[in-house]
């Protein structure tokens, strides 16, 4: 007789949709294979997800709800067990950030996680090495579903002109990172400047930070160390934090011309003719 891991409903989402998808599964008199040949996937990513060794996918969500008319269930379970799979510390801001009617954001070193193509997040996560970085990756892309919203919250983001230079995961990765910027080019909620290296000086040489705004809640200003994240609600914080963003889109490229700085860096740095860069050797 085949060993049935248990599962504690209760102990986490995960665990959970592990537990429901069993439940469902079996009430409608299906094996796991079968279950996994009519959503085209394998009997064995099946009982993966169903003992929480693996983290379903949006995609898997909605599959499993067609075949087995669960009515949604699955796909709206399957936001939770993302956002449980994001950092601990993390977290209070991913909540914060889904109930934000205005983001603005000012990022030095990397594309804004709200706007990173799958793959982009893919190599910024694994430098952390965790021990679920497609948990993590998936995750990642489950908050960009805030942008989706009929009604988004109004976004604007300034990237340091380093983010564009930086080859995170490669050439190829760059070029559709750039051309997945370029695409909220005339955006109604989302709009991107560029803060060029010729600015010099600027008023967050002190690192990224993000300014949320709500309807009916105090604004909250978020920042990271190395290990953490931070959020406060202090009045003078947020009036500084204001101050200084004004400053970095007065600096910044108009939203025309950072589009047209992306798409000359995208294809003279990255597109098919640009050349490898040459390295010296001290």
């Amino acid at each position: 007789m085949a060993n049935i891991q248990i599962l504690d409903p209760t102990a986490s989402p995960l665990d959970y949709y592990g537990w429901e998808l069993r439940r469902q599964r079996e009430a409608h008199g299906l094996t796991q294979g079968q279950l996994g040949d009519i959503i085209f996937c394998t009997g064995s990513l099946v009982g993966q997800i169903e003992t929480t060794k693996k983290v379903p996918t949006r995609d898997f969500s909605e599959r499993v709800d067609a075949a087995l008319g669960t009515d949604g269930v699955f796909s709206r379970l399957v936001g939770l067990v993302l956002r449980s799979q994001l950092p601990t510390w993390f977290q209070p801001y991913a909540e914060m950030e889904a109930k934000a009617t205005y983001i603005s954001t000012y990022q030095a070193q990397l594309v804004y996680g709200l706007l990173q193509t799958e793959e982009y997040a893919r190599a910024v996560l694994a430098t952390g090495m965790p021990d679920d970085l497609e948990g993590l990756v998936a995750a990642r892309v489950e908050r960009q579903r805030i942008l989706e919203r009929e009604q988004p919250p109004l976004a604007w983001a300034v990237l340091d002109e380093a983010a564009l230079l930086r080859p995170i995961g490669g050439r190829d990765v760059m070029r559709r990172q750039l051309a997945r910027l370029l695409e909220f080019t005339g955006h109604r909620w989302m709009h991107i400047q560029v803060l060029p290296n010729s600015a010099g000086e600027h008023a967050s040489l002190a690192g990224s930070f993000n300014l949320l705004r709500f309807d009916d809640d105090p604004d909250i200003v978020y920042t990271e160390d190395l290990i953490s994240g931070h959020m406060t609600a202090n009045p003078e914080t947020i009036r500084e934090a204001s101050l200084r963003y004004a400053r970095l889109q007065a600096a910044a490229l108009s939203v025309e011309d950072s589009a047209a700085l992306i798409a000359r860096v995208m294809e003279e740095r990255y597109g098919d003719q640009a050349q490898p860069e040459e390295r010296t050797v001290a």
